[in-house]
């Protein structure tokens, strides 16, 4: 652009000082449509620029990982003189890396592109228009300007896969474990009046003939040991410096979380998972699935504390605690110390260990510690990178 007008002004006063020295009025002509040409660009681009809005629309605001969104981008300015096709510059997000987007129809004051990209990582962004530019159609003038609005925010939710069903003691699940308590008619809580559908096992035979009416025993529910799942949301670690490898390893922690709690609330086990990080809360099954995979969308990974440290604050409440779930990318030697004492206060532990390589040297010795203290290690290979 600097070019160009420095060329424009050099061609402008030369032929105005042949015109002027030669008293030729072509070269006066030519010099008057120069400035012509440059009074008009520069009047377009202003009148442009005050009345161009930049609109875009998602297909959706919320969608799982790996389906394609639509993006229809509206661009429309008042301005009487025509310009160049508006060039949108793209907001860089984990699923829409920058680019130009370059409009074509010349002259035309109101255009509309659809663009589409697929969600390739979880996560919550604001993808769309990060800035536009406003030209004249010679090329002189060139104005940057950002939207008026940021855009919809797109969140990308994980999406969960199958596993196995977690086991609270060898052999038993958390549910038979109650239905048995429940059963047991050696330790009734209350007595009460038979009601109609009350089974007949819980009859209290004797009391019913010192009363001269049906009494049957009344049960507590033993409170249902639950599930703790623990998740690594600190930097993930890689053997190799990518971007894009660390978005899939991020993927990878965050489709698991959401499979375990999934298969425990399809089991009707209660599930509990701490999130820390910008948005910290309690999750508990009670709170639904979607809930869940909407906050684990907006998870980000740049937790500073260590993950050891995170595992520590949760030991006192291991007693009321039947199985432990730990997800990560790296297994430290301090780590495994620390599963171990979980696994020995009592609860079943899982670990899933999120990995491209299942095979390096410092972690195999480290899983069969863990494996020989009765620890079930899984592996997760992401998905690309």
């Amino acid at each position: 652009m600097k070019k160009a007008n420095a060329a424009l002004g050099l061609c402008f006063g030369f032929f105005l000082m042949c015109a002027l020295s030669m008293g030729n009025r072509m070269y006066l002509l030519i010099a008057a449509t120069i400035a012509l040409a440059w009074g008009l660009a520069f009047a377009s681009v202003r009148m442009a620029e005050r009345s161009v809005k930049v609109e875009n629309a998602l297909s959706g605001f919320k969608v799982n990982r790996g389906e394609v969104v639509s993006m229809e981008i509206s661009v429309s300015h008042q301005s009487l003189l025509p310009i160049a096709p508006v060039a949108l510059r793209m907001r860089a997000t984990s699923n829409t890396p920058a680019g130009t987007i370059h409009l074509t129809r010349l002259g035309k004051r109101r255009q509309r592109v659809v663009h589409r990209f697929a969600a390739d990582h979880v996560g919550a962004m604001f993808p769309g228009v990060d800035s536009y530019v406003v030209s004249d159609v010679f090329g002189f003038f060139k104005h940057e300007h950002k939207p008026d609005t940021a855009g919809q925010e797109l969140l990308v939710l994980p999406v969960p896969f199958e596993v196995e069903p977690l086991t609270f003691a060898a052999g038993d699940m958390g549910v038979e474990t109650m239905r048995r308590a429940m059963e047991d008619p050696f330790s009734p809580s209350d007595f009460r009046a038979y009601q109609q559908g009350d089974p007949l096992k819980r009859i209290h035979w004797k009391m019913s003939a010192r009363r001269r009416e049906i009494i049957v025993r009344r049960f507590e529910e033993p409170a249902l040991p639950d599930a703790l799942v623990l998740m690594d949301t600190s930097p993930p670690h890689m053997t190799q410096d990518s971007q894009e490898a660390a978005a899939f390893l991020q993927d990878a922690v965050l489709e698991t979380a959401a499979s375990v709690v999934a298969c425990q609330i399809r089991q009707d086990n209660p599930v509990r998972m701490p999130l820390v990080g910008d948005r910290p809360m309690e999750y508990s099954s009670r709170m639904g699935l979607p809930l869940l995979l909407e906050e684990l969308a907006r998870v980000t990974f740049n937790e500073s504390e260590s993950f050891e440290r995170v595992l520590m604050m949760q030991l006192a409440e291991l007693r009321k605690t039947g199985a432990v779930v730990i997800i990560t990318t790296r297994l430290s030697s301090p780590l495994a110390d620390m599963i171990v004492r979980m696994k020995r206060m009592g609860p079943n532990v899982r670990l899933y260990l999120v990995t491209f390589d299942a095979e390096e040297a410092d972690v195999v010795p480290r899983v069969g510690r863990l494996q020989q203290a009765g620890v079930e290690v899984n592996y997760v290979t992401p998905q690309g990178g």
